[in-house]
């Protein structure tokens, strides 16, 4: 399908959050991002407070309201903390949105240009599942920091050594995968990547379903995951009655050296899911060589996975706020593009122990 935006990245994530200030204090200590930018009441913002957060290509935007009264706190209300934004770079702000909504996209806020002294931003944004929204943005002409009404603030985090996002999972309800892949399809011009069945991701208790979807440059991945039919409660089940409803599940970070960015993010006190040592054990035939050390590996609780392609590397944390919704994914490419199919099974049986522990399986 033409794409017809075309994105160039993702600009930025934007998180709601009840304490920007504590939340920008937790990625800076934890990620190890910079703090670049703020917004609120110093800036002349009397209704929220933002930090913006930078790691190389990765930009969290971080949003707290001032009041109870502003739709932001419905929305923590009802979602608790996580993903408002998934936010495009584009070439032509105005044509992308009007596209999207000819072809049937809900419109959320109409192409606007805000100003200042280092020139301007072009910002839409369009619905999405949930109340998720995806904005789309220039800055061509802009030479500030991040954008009007923000003032630059830089804070040093240690860097873990993450580069870009590499993908993020949004979870839909039961019989909704296919609208949604449909919608960044016939609406975005997204491709269908790759189809994972409820025999390709199951245990003796649950399952579920995914299709991944990329942009026509190959640079955006998004997976969209629902349940399947099992004998309990599945991860996503869960998920969707903790967060309300649909939303993002997880953002995949990639590395180049997992293992050195495990290690830091375990000793600053980042709490992963737990991978028995018995999985090790079939490692070396199931993936055959590797460069790393599979000691160190299986220490850590790395997750290896190969295909055709090559081989990858990738582990995930427990959810990162009280509700069971939002976690973070640690991957390393070597070839593959995949998205550790091989894995799927140890994964999801990790994920129903922490379930279990929670009295939610």
């Amino acid at each position: 399908m033409q794409d017809i935006m075309p994105i160039r990245r993702i600009d930025h994530v934007r998180f709601f959050v009840s304490n920007a200030k504590q939340a920008a204090y937790y990625y800076r200590t934890l990620f190890g991002f910079d703090v670049v930018a703020y917004s609120g009441l110093e800036t002349g913002n009397r209704q929220e407070a933002s930090y913006v957060l930078q790691q190389n290509e990765i930009r969290f935007v971080l949003t707290a309201p001032y009041k109870q009264d502003h739709p932001l706190s419905q929305w923590l209300v009802r979602h608790g903390d996580g993903v408002r934004d998934i936010a495009f770079e584009v070439d032509d702000v105005e044509r992308a949105y009007s596209e999207a909504v000819r072809r049937g996209a809900q419109g959320a806020m109409e192409p606007t240009v805000i100003k200042d002294d280092d020139g301007e931003v072009h910002l839409a944004a369009i619905h999405t599942y949930g109340d998720v929204i995806h904005s789309f943005v220039n800055r061509d002409r802009y030479k500030g920091t991040f954008m009007p009404g923000f003032k630059e603030m830089f804070i040093p985090g240690e860097s873990i050594g993450v580069k870009e996002i590499d993908h993020i999972v949004g979870n839909v309800e039961l019989g909704k995968m296919n609208y949604w892949v449909d919608f960044y399809r016939e609406i975005m011009g997204f491709e269908l990547l790759v189809h994972f069945s409820d025999d390709d991701i199951s245990t003796e208790y649950s399952a579920l379903m995914s299709k991944v979807v990329q942009d026509g440059r190959g640079k955006i991945k998004l997976p969209i995951n629902e349940p399947a039919e099992g004998r309990r409660k599945s991860q996503i089940e869960e998920y969707l009655e903790y967060n309300a409803g649909p939303g993002v599940q997880h953002i995949a970070l990639l590395t180049d050296d997992i293992i050195n960015t495990v290690r830091h993010l375990k000793a600053r006190g980042m709490q992963f899911i737990y991978v028995p040592q018995t999985y090790y054990e079939e490692v070396p035939k199931r993936v055959g060589e590797i460069e790393e050390d599979l000691r160190a590996i299986a220490e850590l609780g790395i997750l290896v996975d190969r295909d055709e392609e090559g081989y990858l590397l990738q582990t995930f944390t427990k959810t990162v706020q009280d509700r069971p919704t939002l976690f973070f994914e640690v991957i390393e490419r070597h070839g593959s593009r995949g998205f550790g199919k091989g894995n799927f099974k140890a994964l999801f049986e990790a994920i129903e122990r922490e379930q279990a522990l929670r009295g939610n399986l």
